[in-house]
């Protein structure tokens, strides 16, 4: 009898019956009055959604006490000082600077100035002018109430006012508004327009590269409106979330969402429509075909798009409210994402029908061509030696690891922007002519009845240049402390610390460090605690979704292990270009957390994508035989999602802020990598050297094909590729 060969046999197979509840629901989408019925749903839900999807920038909240743990020295001095007559203040501070020294005529415009700031903001007054020993500068401040409205706006939209009236002489005098509130000016302006660039950006890119797969005039339109569909679902469920739950919404995540909806969303659309067109080959009727191609693509996508969401939603027990805050927002754009490629997607695709693959057309019963692909190829090379394969990429990705050796996961002020926005270059003139942290004191708040000592323990401490009392209650004294170190760098990391363990030792003072130093500090902290708590978490769960899926507990290990080995060389290469390449002065503390997440739970995608098709055909042609079939058929695929997804990443380098940067290079960079070489290489080599004992203890593990068999599978294999 002649045995069947699913590598190469395109001949037209009956529709399967549907059991089973994935069965159930690939029915429904693919049916012919349903799809109508989810393309009239979803387009509701468009109308409904939108006016909310829009306000997603009004519950942003980008000010560090929205981020601070609860527990977090820092958080309890503001929570203090809202007891005080001025409350907790965001100070702008404007120095005026001359290289060849002030002059009489730059000192009357600094009193000029202040006036017309004084008569702008007569509940803030200005502080007296402070000029340097150098006489080439001279700063005062406008200390801002932090949560209160001043003239009716807030104090990013004061600071604006303040900039647009005072500026340079043109004759050599530079004028700068730094501070507090200065650098939360220039983070304002790259958040306000973070999201329609973003947004705009990553469909533009998405655009491109789909155009490029399907090389087709008309299919590459249908996932980018099932895309685009997603996103303003998940937008508007973000707002909801952080509206009527508390979540927290940065510019950071709210920047993240639509690269994670569009790179998520397109990955799984290009997974369905390339089962779709493949079905189409074996299946007269459109709607047959993808009930078949929602059957065998449905439980790839949903664990793919589970193990992401799960990942994902590990972050909410993070200590950094930022981070935590992640976790819903990412995954309610996975969830939508998921939603749509699983109904509004293939409902559009049966509507549409084969022609709109043209010039491309899956005609029933036409010949299929994937083990003729460079994927078969590279399979039967790594099959031929899977051993030294293996051990020879393990090497090659330990060394890529080696990047992360002394590498500095911490990141100043001064180095959050690729380019020098004006609160950067005041900083930098302060800097020049006063103590470093001038522009961002700290404070110190203690019981009244020993501030003659902790003051004193301040001034005594190692790094602090000037310290004064800034205000006082009946119970309690606050202390302005300024140091010598650039702002939320490690020297002014490490003066917080000294100045915490002084203080805190004055009998009876119940003193506590805060500012803006003390809460970077605070969150850098956080920041390592999270990294502790939270991979271990992510893997645990990754691990136990693959060992649901595959029914194994080997793969999931070695899958596992693949993809943490791949982080570890994605982050100690991008260490390397972040430092000789970008020339970056460090890594945004919350980077590896983030990368590792993003690329443990997507990375793992392409495992599934692969692996659920290996165990699929596994069970009729063998472990070896099916990788070959798996690699082959998923091989074009897959490599185009993790292009997309790469590509989609990278937009973040569009903006001008490193941290985003940073994050959206580790993550392409990383996704290139498990796409190209884990899952390409790696993964089949080492099942090709397990063999069966691969999926232990599933009975899998016990199945493989007859000598007889894999010998006529392998002639009929080699006669294919030679045709």
């Amino acid at each position: 009898m002649a045995v069947r060969n699913p590598c190469t046999d395109s001949t037209p197979q009956p529709p399967a019956s549907p059991h089973g509840p994935i069965a159930r629901l690939a029915a429904i989408p693919a049916g012919r009055r349903a799809k109508w019925l989810l393309l009239g749903v979803w387009i509701v839900v468009m109308v409904l959604v939108s006016p909310f999807a829009g306000r997603l920038t009004d519950v942003e909240e980008n000010d560090a006490e929205q981020w601070l743990p609860s527990d977090a020295e820092s958080l309890a001095v503001i929570q203090l000082q809202d007891a005080f007559p001025a409350g907790e203040t965001e100070p702008a501070v404007i120095v005026y600077h001359r290289d060849q020294g002030l002059t009489d005529a730059d000192r009357a415009q600094v009193e000029a100035d202040r006036a017309t700031l004084t008569t702008l903001f007569p509940a803030v007054l200005p502080s007296e002018p402070v000029p340097a020993e150098d006489g080439t500068a001279i700063l005062y401040a406008i200390p801002f109430p932090a949560d209160a409205p001043i003239n009716g706006q807030d104090t990013v939209e004061n600071v604006g006012d303040i900039r647009e009236i005072i500026g340079d002489s043109g004759d050599g005098l530079q004028v700068n508004v730094t501070g507090p509130a200065g650098f939360g000016r220039d983070l304002v302006s790259v958040f306000d327009t973070i999201n329609g660039t973003l947004l705009m950006a990553t469909a533009g890119v998405v655009t491109v590269l789909l155009l490029l797969t399907y090389r087709s005039p008309f299919l590459w339109l249908i996932p980018l409106i099932a895309v685009a569909f997603a996103h303003q679902t998940a937008t508007a469920g973000v707002y909801a979330a952080a509206r009527n739950f508390g979540v927290t919404v940065d510019g950071q995540s709210g920047g993240i969402l639509p690269v994670l909806v569009f790179g998520a969303g397109t990955d799984y659309a290009l997974l369905l429509i390339s089962r779709y067109r493949e079905e189409l080959r074996r299946h007269e009727d459109k709607h047959e075909a993808m009930a078949f191609a929602l059957r065998q693509a449905g439980p790839a996508i949903l664990a793919s798009g589970g193990t992401v969401v799960a990942g994902l939603l590990c972050l909410v027990v993070a200590d950094l409210n930022s981070t935590a805050g992640l976790g819903p927002v990412g995954a309610l754009g996975i969830i939508s994402a998921l939603v749509a490629m699983l109904t509004l997607l293939p409902a559009i695709l049966v509507i549409v029908g084969r022609r709109v693959f043209w010039p491309f057309v899956p005609h029933f019963g036409s010949a299929s061509h994937e083990t003729s692909s460079i994927w078969s190829r590279v399979g039967g090379w790594v099959d031929r030696r899977p051993r030294p394969v293996w051990i020879g990429t393990v090497v090659v990705l330990a060394v890529m690891a080696l990047g992360l050796i002394g590498a500095d996961f911490s990141l100043a002020n001064a180095d959050q922007f690729r380019d020098e926005p004006d609160a950067i270059t005041g900083q930098k003139l302060i800097a020049a002519s006063y103590p470093a942290g001038a522009s961002q004191p700290n404070t110190v708040i203690a019981n009244i009845d020993t501030s003659g000592t902790v003051q004193a323990a301040i001034a005594n401490t190692t790094g602090v240049a000037d310290v004064r009392i800034d205000g006082q209650t009946d119970t309690v004294v606050a202390f302005s402390t300024t140091l010598n170190a650039d702002p939320s760098s490690d020297t002014a990391f490490a003066t917080i610390e000294r100045l915490r363990d002084n203080v805190h030792a004055v009998p009876g003072a119940n003193a506590l460090v805060g500012g803006p130093d003390a809460s970077s500090l605070d969150i850098q902290t956080a920041n390592e605690r999270d990294r502790m708590v939270i991979m271990p978490l992510v893997l645990l769960v990754v691990f136990v979704i693959l060992c649901l899926l595959l029914r194994s507990i080997v793969a999931p290990l070695v899958l596992t292990a693949t993809v943490v080995l791949s982080f570890a060389a994605s982050l100690g290469v991008s260490v390397l270009v972040f430092e000789h390449i970008f020339g970056f002065n460090g890594i945004e503390p919350s980077i590896p957390l983030l990368g590792f997440v993003f690329l443990v739970a997507l990375g793992i995608d392409y495992n599934i994508f692969l692996m659920s098709r290996v165990h699929e055909e596994a069970k009729q042609l063998g472990t070896r035989r099916g990788m070959l079939r798996g690699l082959s058929v998923t091989g074009g695929v897959i490599t185009a999602a993790g292009i997309v997804l790469a590509a989609t990443f990278a937009v973040l380098g569009v903006l001008p802020l490193v941290s985003l940067t940073e994050l959206g290079f580790i993550v392409a960079f990383g996704v290139l990598l498990d796409t190209l070489i884990v899952r390409s290489i790696l993964v089949p080599a080492l099942t090709f050297d397990l063999g069966p004992r691969m999926w232990w203890p599933s009975r899998l593990s016990h199945h493989e094909p007859s000598i007889l068999t894999e010998i006529a599978l392998d002639a009929r294999q080699q006669r294919a590729i030679g045709d």
